[in-house]
């Protein structure tokens, strides 16, 4: 592998030394970053190795942060194979800015730097403020780019943790051309002395869609943040005055298990199902201003069959469990909309506890209202789960089984018509 190395940032008067042609390519190189790629340049398209290349180009081009042979960039994209077949090596040498803590960048004991040795596969070593990745040309791009991902994080004012770092990681790996440091650093309310944000590409999806329409169903397995992200914006545009109260309903469906022998009042018998609800306000506004907001009406919590019959203006409302409503239920409540409200619907498919044969409202309505201007349908999976990393994990294997048991039963249908044309 040549040793020649070419300027981060491009042509520069001061370099000499400049072997032929870097000039160009760096020109190219600086252009593809910006949007501006020539037709016919080697470095068009936004995918694949390619992407892993581009995302070196943000620290490329900071003279200060990073120092990049030329080789190592080309090698991402050989058009002969090499590179992850051909097993090609490179070696990328980053240079962290003297006004960044490594202590912070790297964790307490190197915490954070063991989390990136395990999830690529690259050799990295630390020298004072330089980080040396040696390994296959796509994987040394890839830790280059989080590294940088990293140090604009930090610039921001945002503390790097464990789940940040396999976060900002993932999302580089997904080659969805967003940078990390652009979806971690989104504050969405700053509440009890922490700032709630987005932890994923579809939450922060997620959560500018609320702002951009009326109706927002957010639909996704347990743990992705649907209901706390939408708490979080109602209770950012009540303090805004946008909206003057803030609604959360549910449906009052029991999740296998029967409540109606329990002893007291009918909103001491719906209390455990709206606790949820309860719990989130309690993280994002001080416990003795609830009661208050709550006796004067600015925040209610109420099961869905009290909405029936009201219009509800210059509010911000909240449907969560919307999987245990009937398609008549969904109507009723999506037309309780009224002038200057919005509306958020939660709820997990996969999770239905209607009595059986019941269809749920929130399968239905997804049919009835597709395309429908100003009604948004955000869809979270698994990789946005933000609970135990296990709960992702569950959620896969359900979903495996689920779909080995649909292919199983569409099998065995499949073979008792065919035995019923033979008979």
């Amino acid at each position: 592998m040549s040793t020649r190395t070419c300027s981060a940032a491009g042509p520069s008067p001061g370099r000499q030394d400049e072997p032929p042609g870097c000039r160009q390519d760096a020109r190219a190189r600086l252009d593809h970053s910006r949007g501006r790629t020539a037709p016919g340049s080697p470095y068009g398209g936004y995918h694949g190795a390619q992407y892993a290349r581009g995302a070196v180009l943000r620290v490329f081009e900071s003279v200060e942060l990073t120092d990049i042979r030329d080789d190592d960039l080309n090698a991402g994209s050989n058009p002969n194979g090499e590179g992850h077949q051909g097993e090609a090596r490179s070696q990328v040498k980053i240079v962290i800015p003297a006004d960044h803590s490594m202590v912070s960048l790297l964790g307490s004991g190197d915490e954070l730097l063991h989390v990136i040795e395990r999830e690529f596969d690259a050799d990295i070593h630390v020298r004072g403020n330089e980080i040396t990745a040696t390994g296959v040309p796509a994987e040394t791009a890839l830790v280059t780019a989080l590294f940088d991902e990293l140090v604009e994080l930090l610039r921001k004012g945002a503390e790097l943790s464990a789940d940040a770092v396999e976060r900002a990681a993932a999302m580089l790996r997904a080659e969805r051309g967003v940078r990390p440091a652009d979806v971690l650093t989104v504050g969405i309310l700053s509440a009890r002395g922490r700032t709630i944000r987005p932890k994923t590409l579809n939450q922060k999806r997620y959560a500018d869609a609320i702002d951009e329409h009326t109706i927002v169903f957010a639909i996704g397995p347990a743990g992705t943040g649907k209901t706390y992200l939408a708490m979080a914006k109602a209770v950012k545009a009540l303090q805004a005055k946008q909206v003057n109260r803030i609604i959360l309903t549910r449906p009052a469906v029991e999740a296998g298990e029967r409540l109606g022998f329990l002893p007291g009042t009918l909103y001491e018998k719906i209390d455990p199902y709206l606790r949820p609800l309860y719990d989130a306000l309690h993280d994002m506004l001080d416990p003795d201003v609830i009661p208050k907001l709550m006796a004067a009406g600015t925040i209610e919590i109420a099961p869905l069959a009290f909405m029936r019959g009201r219009t509800l203006n210059d509010s911000f409302i909240i449907l969560d469990e919307a999987q245990n409503t009937s398609a008549e239920q969904m109507k009723m409540f999506l037309t309780r909309l009224g002038f200057g409200s919005q509306v958020v619907v939660t709820g997990d498919v996969t999770q239905v506890d209607l009595p059986s044969g019941q269809v749920s409202g929130l399968r239905v309505v997804q049919d009835i209202l597709d395309g429908i201007p100003d009604i948004h349908f955000a869809r979270l999976t698994s990789h946005d789960v933000v609970r135990h990393r296990l709960v992702g994990k569950i959620v896969d294997a359900y979903e495996r089984y689920d779909a080995l048991e649909r292919q199983q039963l569409g099998t065995n249908a499949a073979g008792r018509t065919n035995r019923r044309k033979g008979s």
